[in-house]
């Protein structure tokens, strides 16, 4: 039972071992991150706040912004997949899929997985996008693995990426400390070493879509003066009870996927957790009872850049990973929605 929003009684989405003759694994990772920073010195001239009660509360010092008015989710993706590529030494025209995880989609129609396609050369993939807020890429490496384990595809591409300056509210000094834009890209292919992903626990609860939400944009308030006045096309939220959600969320999934695989904790060499507050990390962590330097955290540095987040912590510990390293990713969004993957890596940069 979590005070203020009662049992979480999820309705589960998806929950299994990998199982079958392919194994899928992660084979390179690459993200982008706009040059433009906000500092919090930035903030304190735009809202009443200070670095130190920034710090405090959230633990982070920077986030960075992609200004170009004519730029966005879909080309944050785009040169996060072009990087992808380029490490990778992956013939463009060998993609068969492209997933984009988001929640800050640059039209409601077209999709941005295609769009990220055509700007990044994928001539001969499709692509469609998926949201489950912050858990987003996590929900589309499960979806992405998917086909590649059904033996239809060899070569998909996940991607999370989210402009969240254009639905953050600089007026309000609780939501605007915390979002930064970027985008993350994963190659997904068929395992050559059976190390890949292991397990994956998705969960689903609806009682929390007015905890954390964009209360207008949809079908069911389409834009209107009203809705615009009223500020309500950013994202907002009730911190204290999705902080208590996300911590017992994230922290039992975690448990769970370590628990199916046979594992203890002491078998995990990272967790690589959502970037949404550093308080947040650190209590999952100590639920867990799971040492803090194991933990990968990049938040001072980005802020939460929702779907972004995990693959943007790939790619920066990729230089610390080694072939055979056993990870659990881990998020919580809103809605609510969360989860975790438990998988060995594949390779060694």
């Amino acid at each position: 039972m979590i005070p203020g929003v009662g049992p979480l009684n999820p309705n589960i989405l998806y929950i299994c071992a990998m199982s079958g003759d392919i194994t899928v694994a992660i084979t390179g990772v690459h993200a982008f991150v706009p040059e433009d920073v906000l500092t919090n010195k930035d903030l304190e001239k735009m809202v009443n706040t200070n670095d130190a009660w920034i710090m405090e509360r959230v633990g982070i010092k920077e986030r960075h912004i992609l200004k170009d008015p004519d730029k966005a989710s879909a080309f944050m993706g785009a040169e996060a997949v072009k990087g992808l590529l380029q490490k990778t030494g992956t013939d463009p025209e060998d993609v068969e899929l492209l997933i984009c995880a988001t929640v800050t989609g640059d039209y409601q129609v077209p999709d941005t997985a295609n769009q990220i396609c055509k700007l990044s050369g994928l001539s001969r993939a499709y692509g469609f996008d998926l949201n489950a807020a912050c858990s987003g890429f996590l929900f589309a490496l499960a979806t992405g693995a998917q086909f590649i384990k059904s033996g239809t595809h060899r070569k998909v591409i996940v991607v999370g990426s989210d402009k969240m300056s254009s639905i953050t509210d600089y007026t309000d000094r609780s939501t605007c400390i915390l979002f930064g834009d970027a985008a993350g890209a994963v190659l997904l292919e068929p395992s050559i070493n059976e190390f890949g992903l292991e397990q994956i626990a998705l969960y689903g609860d609806a009682s929390g879509k007015d905890m954390l939400r964009i209360k207008s944009g949809g079908s069911l308030r389409p834009p209107s003066e009203e809705t615009v006045a009223h500020r309500e096309h950013f994202v907002w939220q009730d911190g204290r009870v999705v902080f208590k959600a996300a911590v017992k969320g994230m922290a039992e999934a975690v448990k769970e996927v370590i628990s199916r695989a046979g594992y203890q904790s002491a078998d995990i060499d990272w967790i690589v957790p959502h970037q949404a507050n550093y308080r947040i990390i650190k209590s999952v962590a100590e639920m867990l009872d799971y040492p803090l330097e194991k933990v990968m955290i990049n938040i001072q540095k980005y802020g939460n850049t929702t779907a972004a987040t995990i693959p943007l912590c790939l790619w920066e510990y990729e230089p610390q990973l080694k072939e055979g390293d056993k990870l659990v990713l881990t998020a919580f969004g809103g809605g609510y929605t969360w989860g975790a993957i438990l998988l060995t890596w594949a390779y060694q940069k």
